[in-house]
């Protein structure tokens, strides 16, 4: 197959699941077609990541492209213009003309068997076009907003998220009802597509791990009573999160374990969240990071306080696959095959969460236990290959319903 994918940002450093997810799966693609990777590049940092493409692509094409930065002049005169747009802002910001003729003559070239558009966000840079083409959906966006309008607490802001809401669920409807396959990340995914936007042609990935990387060394020295979690700090749903557990969830463990500590690693963390953890004497937040594992292994227990999100986390799979026992909201593990008081432990209610962590931290047989089970179930299920071939079948689908589409309306 000749692969033309489509992207908002180059890969390196894998520092988000979405790059993280996209980049296995090219990876194992690209061993076996040719994948022309086009996306935008806003050129920060872009020479080593420049590099390293030709890990999963035969030919990268960059579209210069600049956001406005946030909170500056311009993006506020941005929102203000958006509220006027059908379009929601998260998507409007990335329209690029240059983009969209990329796109049309590649794609319409006659040397592209299908086109993947991966993520919501630069479809809107995706015409129609006579070549079969994917969406590949990592969340329902619609429903990442409508939690996010759910948990506001400002009136002005509630009324902003609900209207953002509205208009992403309008676009993401049509998109998905425009290609020819839409790829999920879970069964639930899946099911709400064709429930909530009326699609036909929808089926999933499965969420995988490089379970070659991810893999305990015992070289670390595990603190006694440490709790981790990992995750990109600048998005919204990671910093709601971990704010959540630290105020409503650390001081009822602490009363239990009061040497309990948490570390938090992940790039970009909030002024708020930098704060907080000061103020606590218990929460260590590291910043960027060169490497996730050291610290995931001096912790005992691995948690995922999500009160928002979509999609699937591959933060649980790693630390499954590091042989950490998982605290996870309903939320948090929402898509993912596993069995609760098994492979990880679902609480929704902050005592409840409390009480799973405190039991983990101070019951190590309990600990090593489930700790030992997530990885034998992630090892023997969820590597990447797996989710390539799954992938490679969806395109496969997608370049049959394209011809049949073209047949009709030839």
């Amino acid at each position: 197959m000749r692969i033309l994918w489509i992207k908002t940002e180059l890969l390196h450093p894998l520092d988000k699941g979405g790059k993280i997810r996209t980049f296995h799966i090219l990876k194992e693609l690209n061993r076996a077609h040719r994948v022309t990777y086009l996306t935008l590049d806003g050129g920060g940092g872009a020479a080593d990541a420049v590099q390293r493409a030709g890990e999963y692509c035969s030919e990268l094409v960059r579209v210069p492209f600049h956001l406005c930065r946030k909170f500056s002049v311009r993006f506020y005169a941005e929102l203000a213009h958006n509220l006027a747009s059908r379009l929601p802002y998260a998507i409007a910001r990335y329209q690029c003309r240059e983009m969209q003729r990329n796109v049309v003559v590649r794609a319409q070239s006659g040397e592209v068997d299908v086109l993947v558009c991966d993520f919501l966000t630069p479809s809107v840079n995706v015409p129609n076009v006579r070549c079969p083409t994917v969406l590949f959906q990592h969340n329902v966006e619609a429903t990442i907003w409508r939690r996010r309008y759910e948990v506001a607490k400002q009136p002005l802001a509630r009324a902003y998220l609900r209207a953002q809401w509205r208009k992403i669920a309008a676009f993401e409807a049509a998109e998905c009802r425009r290609y020819d396959q839409v790829a999920a990340v879970s069964a639930r995914d899946r099911d709400t597509m064709i429930r909530d936007y009326g699609v036909t042609n929808a089926s999933y990935v499965s969420t995988g791990v490089d379970t070659e990387y991810f893999r305990p060394t015992a070289c670390g020295d595990r603190k006694r009573h440490g709790i981790v979690f990992t995750g990109s700090m600048d998005w919204f749903p990671n910093d709601d999160g971990i704010q959540y557990f630290i105020k409503e969830i650390m001081p009822l463990v602490r009363q239990a374990v009061p040497d309990a500590s948490l570390t938090v690693v992940g790039r970009n963390p909030s002024a708020a969240l930098v704060e907080l953890s000061a103020q606590t004497g218990s929460v260590i937040v590291t910043g960027s990071v060169d490497d996730v594992r050291p610290y995931m292994e001096r912790a005992t227990v691995y948690v995922v306080p999500l009160r928002i999100g979509g999609g699937t986390r591959l933060k649980i799979f790693e630390a499954m696959a590091m042989g950490l026992p998982v605290v996870s909201t309903s939320i948090g593990a929402e898509g993912l095959p596993l069995e609760n008081e098994q492979e990880l432990v679902l609480a929704d209610r902050p005592e409840h969460f409390a009480a799973a962590v405190e039991h983990l931290l101070t019951k190590p047989e309990s600990a090593t236990a489930m700790g030992c089970r997530a990885a034998a179930r992630v090892r023997r299920e969820f590597g990447w290959p797996r989710a390539a071939r799954e992938f490679e079948a969806i395109c496969a689908e997608a370049m049959n319903a394209g011809r049949s589409r073209h047949e009709l309306t030839v």
